[in-house]
């Protein structure tokens, strides 16, 4: 029996989509011979989950863990097609275990944790579902001596996790809940970007009211609408979402904690989604036909 090499796997890969485990398995089985391997997997339904690799999965859902003592959380974003799928009761079975995983090992490393076992239950639901379903993103969140996290998640497509200096774990919640509605750009005022600011900065002085202010007064304008403008973007001084008399930061004064910081998933966000128009598929299918 001849050796695979890592190159013919690699190919089989390529050409397939599937997994590292399952290509070399169907290599070993045709003595390296890829167009078998290919052919015997197209027998077997093997490449059903390949052909659908290319699909855009940008729906799906977002699970968090968070350890008892709120010394870390996970969070994870898993992506299907469909809406339809991310509320199957496999799919959502499948998140949990992923997240479990991710919590466990404590790593933001995808491919790593995915590799083995949880990579064949995965094309396992591909096979099952007859939609691509992938793992695309984690964060591990740690709390820091006298510090604790907390999460949210909201209808399982947005995920928070939260920092906080003292506090309690229903503050850490409540102020996620908070990020989650009203996704806040940055924790604290001084986390704002420059370039972020500039870019607001040219905005307002290309504001029509601006023409023809001498320069000190133009100044005090802009620097008055950037203060707002901070106000507003940064989770500490936003209104709380659940009492408006208070800032968030107050909130969390109220309970003995502090905001350090958050991280906020939705799901789907800065995948292009790809926009088929049926219409005019059918209208070429039928002048192909």
């Amino acid at each position: 029996m001849a050796a695979i090499s890592a190159s013919q796997v690699k190919e089989l890969r390529e050409r397939t989509g599937l997994g590292m485990m399952e290509c070399k398995k169907a290599l070993t089985e045709t003595d390296g011979d890829i167009e078998q391997a290919i052919e015997n997997l197209r027998k077997n339904s093997g490449l059903k989950a390949a052909k659908k690799a290319g699909r855009t999965a940008a729906e799906g859902a977002v699970v968090t863990r968070v350890a008892e003592d709120g010394s870390y959380g996970v969070m994870v974003e898993i992506n299907s097609e469909t809406d339809f799928v991310a509320r199957d009761e496999n799919f959502t079975a499948f998140a949990e275990k992923i997240a479990a995983a991710f919590f466990a090992a404590k790593s933001e490393d995808v491919a790593a944790v995915m590799e083995g076992e949880l990579e064949t239950v995965r094309e396992q639901l591909v096979q099952k579902i007859g939609e691509n379903i992938s793992v695309r993103r984690c964060v591990v969140v740690e709390a820091g001596d006298g510090n604790l996290v907390g999460e949210y998640v909201h209808g399982g497509r947005i995920g928070v996790l939260t920092v906080l200096k003292g506090g309690n774990a229903e503050t850490a919640r409540d102020i996620a809940m908070h990020v989650a509605a009203i996704n806040p750009a940055v924790a604290h005022p001084e986390d704002m970007p420059q370039e972020q600011l500039d870019a607001e900065k040219a905005i307002i002085l290309a504001q029509p009211d601006m023409a023809g202010k001498p320069e000190q007064i133009a100044e005090k304008m802009v620097q008055g609408r950037l203060k707002k403008y901070l106000a507003e973007n940064s989770l500490t001084q936003q209104a709380f979402v659940k009492n408006p008399d208070q800032t968030v930061a107050e909130f969390a004064k109220a309970a003995g904690g502090e905001v350090i910081g958050f991280t906020r998933f939705e799901v789907g966000e800065g995948i292009e989604k790809e926009e088929v128009d049926f219409a005019k598929e059918v209208m070429e299918q039928a002048k192909r036909s």
